[in-house]
């Protein structure tokens, strides 16, 4: 996001809250943007979609609130995570962003945009909705929304909208060998802006059938929406994360708190393997660590021994450890609500 973008929220349309399908503890709403790039060549507008936690019937006041953001290829399905915070004191909401999971519409390419930037809008209406119920709001983004949500946090440092940032195994480098994450890169930055839906790779699908239950795995998703294979990976969608890790490796300055959060070790990404759930086989922790603290001047970084790529999803183990970390992390560095 630039220093110079509106930094005001969209006004923005939504619809009544309508039972989501994690189930009735859970509600979402459509969040109607304003067209862009895509609206223009198929006619269909973008939507975003939060879902929030219903509080328990007897549940405490709340400390604040987690804004949760997914990665590529994902959207929130994670219920755990939002007993997790409920149980440290925070009401838990989610966004899936424009043409990913709740949020993909017939006619829109799924998971594909030419600059991250766009996301902004989103997370400035669901920001504004938030903090008219909560004076303390966290930002929790995954993987692209690692990025996503540092560069948002980046740009609008100083209006006081977040309070912290918590990243989970954020992107913040290309994976890959040395011509992958050289040549091959630039090459993707150069065709990117031309001939942005150009295809440059597939995604391979052993971490996904990995994690869903129908492959062996612990998690049920929306194979339509997360599919195992993926969606195709366009050289815009490239050009934009690239140029968003050249802005994380000159340095950013988010102004709260920030703790990235990575498993401790890097297993192969384009082959199956018995580690697929005890590594990150699909990033590299080496450049979170290399890079985390480039974000800002508050910057705690946390290994996860054993953590999956979503540390949400890893063994139980890793995972309660990734939990507690994070609610430990909220508890000791932020205020209550």
């Amino acid at each position: 996001m630039a220093d110079d973008e509106d930094p005001r929220p969209a006004p923005g349309r939504w619809d009544d809250e309508r039972t989501d399908v994690l189930g009735e503890q859970w509600r979402a709403r459509t969040l109607h943007l304003r067209p862009d790039a895509v609206t223009r060549r198929t006619r269909v507008d973008p939507v975003a979609t939060l879902v929030r936690r219903v509080p328990d019937a007897d549940a405490a006041p709340t400390r604040g609130a987690v804004l949760y953001l997914h990665g590529f290829i994902d959207y929130f399905f994670h219920p755990h995570v939002g007993d997790a915070l409920a149980a440290a004191g925070y009401d838990t909401y989610a966004l899936d962003l424009r043409d990913h999971g709740r949020s993909i519409r017939t006619g829109r390419p799924p998971n594909d945009t030419t600059d991250l930037a766009v996301y902004a809008e989103e997370l400035d209406a669901a920001v504004r909705l938030l903090h008219a119920e909560h004076d303390v709001l966290v930002l929790m983004g995954h993987s692209t929304g690692g990025l996503t949500a540092a560069l948002w946090a980046d740009a609008r440092r100083g209006l006081g909208l977040v309070d912290a940032l918590v990243l989970n195994s954020p992107w913040l480098d290309v994976r890959g060998t040395l011509f992958e994450r050289t040549l091959l890169a630039r090459a993707v930055d150069v065709i990117g802006r031309p001939v942005p839906r150009v295809k440059v790779r597939t995604v391979a699908p052993y971490y996904g059938q990995a994690l869903h239950r129908d492959t062996g795995g612990e998690w049920d998703f929306d194979l339509a929406w997360k599919p195992h294979a993926g969606f195709p990976v366009r050289a815009g969608f490239v050009r934009s994360v690239r140029r968003g890790h050249a802005r994380v490796a000159r340095g950013l300055e988010v102004d709260v708190p920030v703790i990235v959060l990575a498993s401790d070790a890097a297993g192969p990404h384009r082959t199956a393997h018995d580690a697929l759930l005890s590594t990150d086989s699909v990033l590299d922790p080496a450049h979170m660590a290399q890079r985390a603290h480039r974000l800002g001047p508050d910057v705690t970084y946390v290994e996860v021994p054993g953590g999956a790529h979503d540390l949400a999803l890893s063994g139980p183990v890793a995972r309660e450890r990734y939990l507690h970390e994070v609610t430990d992390f909220l508890t000791t560095r932020l205020p209550a609500d």
